[in-house]
């Protein structure tokens, strides 16, 4: 789906979390950055994943990383998704799919037979200089840390 790999520079994104608080690449200089693509707030699959990730969040603070979950959901759904499982990463309402088409993760979809446009579950992995250092496009959402924290 997206045609950003390894080795490219990460898109200069901009974008606002569940608090109205913006955030953009250069806010991570120095830090290596997970961005994580998640189709919908509160369902069961992107659940798993946030959750997985908060579990390990002492493991991706101690090697230098920080994270970001973006869906098109609005702030409010966000927020509550945020405070229900007590993330302690921000969300990005990204309802104008601004950051998710600059990362190349909105296309057409199947689930039981019908074709819709929506969000690709995809992970970058973006260096302390801006560069992505790897797209993970087959997400495992029960096991997502261990993906990332080879």
């Amino acid at each position: 789906m997206t045609t950003l790999k390894k080795g490219d520079k990460a898109p200069e994104f901009s974008g606002l979390d569940q608090e109205g608080k913006s955030h953009q690449l250069s806010d991570y200089k120095g830090k290596k950055l997970v961005v994580f693509f998640y189709p919908k707030a509160s369902t069961p699959g992107c659940t798993a994943e946030a959750c997985d990730l908060r579990d390990n969040f002492e493991r991706f603070e101690a090697n230098n990383y920080a994270l970001i979950g973006v869906s098109a959901d609005s702030a409010k759904a966000q927020a509550k998704f945020k405070d229900k499982y007590e993330f302690p990463f921000p969300l990005l309402a990204d309802e104008d799919k601004t950051v998710i088409q600059a990362f190349g993760v909105w296309g057409p979809k199947k689930f039981m037979g019908k074709e819709y446009d929506g969000i690709h579950r995809t992970t970058f992995v973006i260096d302390e200089n801006g560069i992505i250092d790897e797209v993970i496009a087959d997400v495992k959402t029960k096991a997502h840390a261990a993906q990332i924290l080879k």
